[in-house]
């Protein structure tokens, strides 16, 4: 192994994007409300270095607001086609404007349309309401460079355990756990399968 949990990473990610069938950044995010009842859905990873793990989402979703109430979530990468996974458990800071800006310029044009168009986890009456919200958005910015919207940006995962995880023959898995000790030093150590 590494006793770099971010070079290791590195090198898996690296592995996995010429792997994975698709969507190689696709991450389970996991987050729990103020009574502490957990959630957890799909977001891809859009970032990544000793700071954390970048994604970005409307900062008016669930998601978004059961980070305002904890302050910590959990990253979990699975990669069917080598066998691995990683977990990551940390605290959630939000990236700023100019990183959320330069992210939000890469999307393509119907990505940044249905940011502006979408009210991201709330109730929906139908298909077609949201659609005809698309249109709208497509029409008020026609001609012209789409803005970020003011409720859409990045969190980062500043994590402090990463968990390195390779199935093995009859179950018998290797477990290698990264914990943070200082800003830029790690313990290591290995876990029972």
């Amino acid at each position: 192994m590494s006793t770099n949990p971010f070079a290791l990473f590195a090198l898996w990610f690296s592995e996995a994007r010429k792997t994975e069938p698709n969507d190689s950044n696709a991450m389970a995010l996991a987050t729990a409300n103020a009574d502490g009842q957990p959630s957890v859905r799909m977001v891809l990873l859009k970032g990544y270095s000793p700071e954390g793990f970048i994604f970005y989402t409307n900062q008016e979703s669930n998601k978004a607001r059961q980070i305002a109430e904890r302050g910590f979530a959990a990253l979990l990468f699975h990669w069917k086609s080598l066998r691995r996974q990683i977990r990551i458990e940390g605290k959630v800071l939000s990236v700023d404007d100019a990183t959320a800006d330069a992210y939000f310029a890469t999307r393509s044009r119907d990505s940044q349309l249905g940011a502006w168009a979408s009210d991201q986890s709330r109730p929906l009456d139908s298909r077609e309401t949201f659609e005809a919200r698309f249109v709208a958005v497509q029409e008020r910015f026609a001609g012209q460079p789409v803005p970020r919207p003011p409720h859409w940006s990045g969190y980062r995962v500043y994590p402090h355990r990463i968990e390195f995880w390779q199935d093995r023959e009859h179950r018998l898995h290797e477990r290698h756990l990264f914990v943070r000790t200082g800003p830029d030093s790690w313990d290591e150590g290995l876990l029972y399968p």
